[in-house]
């Protein structure tokens, strides 16, 4: 027997072990440390997309003073109580507010009198409902009054949003475009946010090519743009550690050297059980790594797995794109968020009827790319693309969601009810 059926042989003993997903997942989170990211302070307009390093309280009441809702008219409750179309109110106007006018200028109501104030206008003292201007008629210097008020009626009352010392928005919340809007309402133009968790992205394979390569024969590298450019919608930095040939050494130089530089390695090829699968060896062979899991009972990705060096994880991940896909969806990002300690950024799910028969092994947790898209009765029907096909891309771009069966089951019925894990919008 050559040498390297040997090897061939020996790998495929060892890969024998597969671990289920939750399995895996419980390993992963019960291993992996927290990222300890640097934090620094931004103007809060320039926040968006990070994760905001500290509790953000509020400097200031929000609104600062009772303020109208609507255009209107600024009247005395006991005045209009009994207001109708057939009975109205009158009442005499006796000045105007409007939105850029300071609380301090406005004089008190009295009774009989009422106030026109525009929205956004303070509220002049004794006022206890705002009348829509729709509601009224003004007549010179009067005001009819055509419904009855009810007390706060179109009055956002001082501190309703935010009170001064309310906490904004939490660490470790992701800053989104309203929680910038509300920083800035509470009077927090500074705020302390955490760097972005550094990815790298290292490629194995000695056939690959990268994507303005000009020979015939080459097998584009389609994996590591794929990963890069989720990382980026993961809010992560995203570094390219470059395309290795199938060579421990080379492999295992490569990961050494970006240790220092990333918080989180994925590799991509390399990892199933071939005499050219090395990545593994190579992790394996550096001092003080730990494998916690390679094989995974899942479709696609099988071969993914995880290992630590020091406190570095490393995920390998097929370097088919739609396996390296289901693995970054299932491993990389929960352990993404965990890292950095952030909320789940969870994708939105939809239910739907199955348009045929979906069958699969027990004991394999599949999960399969599917098109979503509304019937003619309005329900959502949910078409399954492929189970296999772990190379074929279009069934991401033609897809829009991933439907999960789970190990224990041999599939789903036609017609059916499901629910989809969306990855795209419908």
């Amino acid at each position: 027997m050559s040498s390297s059926t040997e090897d061939m042989q020996s790998r495929i003993r060892i890969f024998k072990v597969l671990s289920g997903v939750e399995e895996s997942l419980d390993v992963m989170f019960r291993m992996l440390p927290r990222a300890a990211l640097d934090m620094f302070e931004v103007d809060t307009t320039e926040s968006l997309h990070s994760f905001a390093a500290e509790d953000s309280v509020s400097r200031q009441d929000c609104p600062p003073f009772d303020r109208s809702a609507v255009d209107g008219y600024a009247v005395i409750l006991r005045d209009v109580i009994s207001s109708s179309i057939t009975n109205p109110s009158e009442l005499k106007i006796v000045q105007e507010v409007f939105a850029s006018g300071l609380p301090s200028e406005v004089k008190p109501l009295s009774e009989g009198e009422a106030a026109v104030v525009y929205t956004g206008a303070p509220i002049p003292q004794g006022c206890d409902a705002v009348v829509m201007a729709e509601d009224a008629k003004r007549e010179g210097s009067s005001v009819l009054i055509y419904r009855p008020a009810f007390l706060g009626q179109n009055i956002s009352r001082r501190g309703e949003d935010f009170k001064e010392g309310d906490v904004v928005v939490e660490k470790n919340v992701l800053i989104r475009p309203w929680h910038l809007a509300a920083l800035l309402s509470a009077g927090i133009d500074r705020l302390k946010v955490f760097r972005s968790l550094r990815v790298g992205v290292l490629s194995t394979g000695s056939e690959l090519k990268e994507p303005k390569s000009s020979s015939e024969k080459a097998i584009v590298n389609t994996t590591k743009p794929l990963l890069m450019s989720l990382l980026l919608e993961e809010f992560c930095e995203p570094v390219d550690l470059g395309t290795f040939p199938d060579d421990v050494d080379a492999i295992k130089c490569s990961i050494l050297g970006a240790l220092p530089k990333v918080d989180v390695i994925l590799t991509t090829g390399g990892t199933s059980v071939g005499v050219t699968d090395l990545v593994v060896e190579a992790v394996k062979s550096i001092e003080g790594s730990i494998l916690l899991f390679h094989g995974v009972r899942m479709r696609p990705g099988r071969p993914t797995g995880l290992a630590l060096i020091g406190h570095r994880p490393v995920f390998m991940l097929s370097g088919y794109p739609v396996a390296a896909f289901t693995g970054f969806e299932v491993f990389v990002k929960p352990a993404i968020d965990f890292l950095r300690g952030s909320r789940s950024l969870c994708p939105p799910t939809v239910r739907g009827r199955l348009l045929r028969r979906l069958a699969k092994p027990v004991g394999v947790k599949a999960y399969v790319r599917v098109n979503v898209v509304q019937g003619a009765d309005g329900r959502y029907v949910v078409d399954p693309l492929r189970l296999t096909g772990s190379g074929l891309l279009s069934t991401l771009t033609r897809g829009n969601g991933l439907l999960v069966i789970e190990e224990g089951l041999e599939g789903y019925d036609e017609g059916e009810e499901v629910e989809v894990r969306l990855f795209h919008p419908l």
